[in-house]
């Protein structure tokens, strides 16, 4: 597997500045790619992102990333499926280029990814303007309501839904995870996921054939506390690139 490094907080809206320090210490030691980074031009950014990445893992840097990988991924495969695991739905807005908070809305609403086959995890933070825009577009949530004590019967429906695409992208934003198990964010919101329920998710989906590219991001190694998040992250990316 290939692995890339997005070293930017560009699309955090300065609220998680830092995380681009995470690709080089989640990586340590892993041959990458790394995707070029122009200070203050994240639309240069952009582009130097979906001309670097490919089918592989990718490490970021701030959830504004995966706006460009999923693009890429859209380019080699005609129906594209997007799983996230994340706090919130990051649908608030519709700023272009997109930010951490809005890329979800944008990729649907520029028909890079259909809305039926977007899928959230583990949301437990969305504000009314997102809650309006994932009703209407009835794209498929399953938040911590849900998945509480009903890890298995989530990643059973999850699995089935995820056989249909053609490719699979997955996003793991760190802060699914409760504060607990993962400090070092932008964004803290109690009742996550814990490391083992998130581990349960992971061990299945990678045993899926059309899983063709991960990305890992928010991650910010300036918010965390002894190397609790860090430590994590890397065990995510052993969870999803280890075989066994």
């Amino acid at each position: 597997m290939k692995f890339y490094k997005i070293n930017s907080s560009q699309g955090s809206l300065g609220k998680n500045l830092g995380c681009e320090k995470a690709p080089d210490m989640i990586l340590e030691g892993i041959d990458s790619i790394t995707a070029k980074v122009v200070s203050n031009n994240i639309e240069e950014t952009n582009k130097n992102i979906f001309n670097s990445v490919d089918e592989g893992f990718i490490v970021g840097g701030d959830h504004s990333i995966t706006y460009s990988c999923v693009r890429k991924l859209a380019t080699k495969y005609k129906n594209v499926g997007l799983v996230i695991f994340d706090a919130h739905p990051d649908c608030e807005n519709d700023f272009r280029p997109p930010s951490h908070e809005d890329f979800v809305k944008v990729l649907v609403k520029d028909g890079i990814v259909k809305k039926e086959n977007v899928i959230l995890v583990g949301i437990r933070k969305i504000d009314v303007k997102e809650r309006k825009f994932l009703n209407e577009e009835r794209i498929l949530c399953f938040d911590d309501k849900k998945l509480f004590n009903n890890t298995e019967e989530v990643c059973d429906v999850l699995m089935e839904n995820c056989r249909k695409f053609d490719a699979l992208y997955l996003s793991i934003d760190i802060d699914v995870l409760d504060p607990a198990f993962a400090p070092g964010t932008g964004y803290l919101e109690p009742g996550g996921m814990s490391s083992a329920e998130l581990f349960y998710f992971l061990r299945r989906l990678k045993l899926l054939t059309n899983l063709k590219m991960i990305d890992l991001v928010e991650v910010n190694p300036d918010k965390d506390i002894n190397g609790i998040t860090v430590n994590t992250a890397r065990k995510i990316v052993d969870e999803l690139t280890l075989k066994g």
